[in-house]
């Protein structure tokens, strides 16, 4: 059996590298030998294997300052550290699994005794990914329990994490995780993949049907075209959610939802608060002063409002059930509240002038008269 290299040397990186240049060493190495790009190459499952070996023992502190006092004979159980460390490190289960999309993108996800995963797994994923499915592992020969509990959970991982002694022995053992090498054997779902979709207001308030195109930043389409029912009464910021549209899954893991976050475009005169709808209504002077009738626009069609005598600019109306639909019942709208905006008269002609003249006079005299 051929010696061990030193980690330092695997990772191509100096003894007094810091945690952020080893982690980025590592993750192009492993992204390189990664079992998933080089299938059938047992050169690159061994250097994919030995790189995360060495990433395990120098991203952790405590770990690498054990290594650089003893050499690998912190971790086999030989010479004078031999069972300080060594099984220590088994039962903590430090280890580290990627994932490479069929995007090609290379997902790493690491995990150290109590780490904090949540917010490991954020600064992996960013806000591209709505979340992770679990993960499940059959027991591999040599090993003692490979992935346990639920494996990856939605909020970090589930049940114990790795239980036993990791990915057995004392940590790597043969040549892959276990001694046969049995990276395949575990079956992982799909990531969620989120995505925002712009619909039209009214098609947001009475619902529809949509054919999208998911694109890469580039503009480059990914995958065929889906159709889309966009409930009626839909608002800004909800989500609606494809089942199986996500990524897919590894050895009959099933796929990942795609979870589409809804923007609902602005409409002329229209203003959207919930269920309800605000506009406005232009009415004459004339009008405003005698009272009358004026049309007022709505989602529904056109309708008559009855504009009182003495009516004031900024007075609202209330029409009921002229609003958005509930998506949580059909039968309930919201309402649609019009404020009333009085068109000062312009360009008059002179008799028009003169007879508002008389207008004001009459006013006065008859305010004078209640007096």
């Amino acid at each position: 059996m051929s010696a061990k290299r030193d980690y330092y040397e695997v990772l191509g990186v100096s003894r007094d590298a810091d945690k952020n240049t080893i982690k980025k060493a590592y993750r192009k190495l492993a992204k390189k030998y990664h079992p998933d790009t080089n299938q059938g190459n047992a050169q690159a499952a061994e250097r994919f294997k030995e790189a995360t070996e060495a990433y395990n023992i120098l991203s952790d502190p405590e770990k690498k300052k054990m290594y650089d006092q003893f050499g690998h004979a912190a971790f086999d159980g030989s010479g004078a550290a031999g069972g300080a460390y060594g099984g220590a490190y088994s039962r903590n289960g430090g280890g580290t699994y990627q994932y490479a999309g069929p995007d090609g993108t290379f997902h790493e996800y690491h995990f150290e005794g109590n780490g904090d995963m949540d917010d490991f797994l954020k600064n992996i994923f960013g806000g591209s990914f709505g979340g992770f499915g679990g993960a499940t592992r059959s027991s591999s020969k040599g090993s003692r329990s490979g992935f346990s509990g639920s494996g990856f959970g939605r909020s970090g991982f589930g049940g114990t994490g790795f239980s036993g002694s990791g990915f057995g022995g004392s940590g790597f053992s043969g040549s892959g995780f276990g001694e046969n090498g049995s990276y395949a054997n575990y079956s992982q779902d799909g990531a969620d993949v989120t995505a925002e979709i712009t619909v039209g207001f009214d098609e947001a308030a009475f619902g529809c049907e949509k054919v999208i195109h998911l694109t890469e930043n580039n503009g480059k389409a990914v995958g065929k075209a889906l159709k889309v029912k966009i409930p009626a009464g839909i608002d800004t910021g909800k989500s609606i959610r494809l089942r199986g549209k996500g990524n897919p899954g590894i050895n009959g893991g099933k796929a990942g939802d795609l979870l589409l976050k809804v923007k609902v475009a602005s409409k002329p005169g229209y203003e959207r608060k919930g269920m309800d709808v605000y506009t406005t209504v232009r009415v004459p002077f004339t009008t405003a002063v005698l009272g009358g009738e004026a049309k007022v626009e709505t989602l529904h069609g056109n309708v008559l409002c009855k504009i009182n005598p003495g009516t004031q600019s900024g007075t609202k109306i209330r029409l009921r059930g002229k609003g958005i639909v509930s998506m949580k019942d059909k039968n309930q709208h919201g309402d649609q509240y019009v404020t009333v905006q009085i068109d000062v008269p312009g360009n008059l002609s002179e008799e028009a002038k003169r007879k508002l003249r008389e207008f004001e006079v009459a006013c006065k005299k008859g305010q004078q008269g209640v007096a």
